[in-house]
């Protein structure tokens, strides 16, 4: 399989949506945190001091005693008290609006067409199954870039088996891909079959 860099006049003949001025920049921004705020379980959850188990009695008399005036040992100051000030299970999502979203594709898309890190080939398969296999066609396809993002309209069952197995490649289909996975990673391919949905994602 032989890749070919996706030049901008390329992009526009297979009617994908180019942004060649610097509109789009706070677009990618919004989506971005999006994406990763939305990816927040929110789950992280502490006791306060009125929380925790024991007596809310005064642990000693105020005067007298040599220590320091202390109040409940529910105290935040004190182990196994209380903390201060600490999480609460809480909803992090941040809402974009659907025009927000294609904005930040088409601009981060062109920004990597422009940059020369999109490259297509006709179709991507490994029909053995076997991860050697798929570096061999990865390094025929990318060379040595270090991480690799794949863009098909959808992958085989074997073509899937054959990637699991190595961290810094990704499959992934046309229309799951988002701006975070066109920026996290040096080079992308491309399969024919995938252009359309690209189209008409950045119509």
């Amino acid at each position: 399989m032989a890749a070919q860099v996706l030049t901008l006049d390329a992009a526009k003949s297979a009617k994908i949506g180019v942004i060649e001025n610097g509109r789009g920049t706070q677009a990618v921004h919004d989506a971005v945190t999006a994406i990763r705020a939305n990816g927040r379980s929110g789950t992280a959850c502490t006791k306060r001091r009125g929380e925790v188990a024991g007596s809310n009695k005064k642990m000693y008399r105020q005067k007298g005693t040599g220590n320091a005036r202390m109040g409940e040992k529910r105290s935040p100051t004190r182990v196994g008290g209380g903390t201060a000030h600490g999480p609460k299970p809480r909803d992090y999502s941040k809402k974009v609006s659907k025009k927000t979203k294609k904005l930040a594709f088409r601009k981060a898309l062109s920004e990597r067409i422009k940059a020369g890190d999109v490259l297509t080939v006709n179709t991507f398969t490994v029909k053995d199954g076997r991860t050697a296999s798929f570096l061999k066609e990865l390094a025929a396809l990318a060379g040595e870039a270090s991480k690799v993002l794949i863009i098909a309209a959808a992958f085989d069952e074997l073509t899937y088996r054959a990637a699991r197995n190595h961290a810094a490649a990704l499959l992934m289909t046309a229309d799951e891909a988002n701006v975070i996975h066109l920026l996290n990673y040096r080079k992308i391919v491309v399969t024919a079959d995938a252009m359309e949905t690209l189209a008409r994602r950045t119509a």
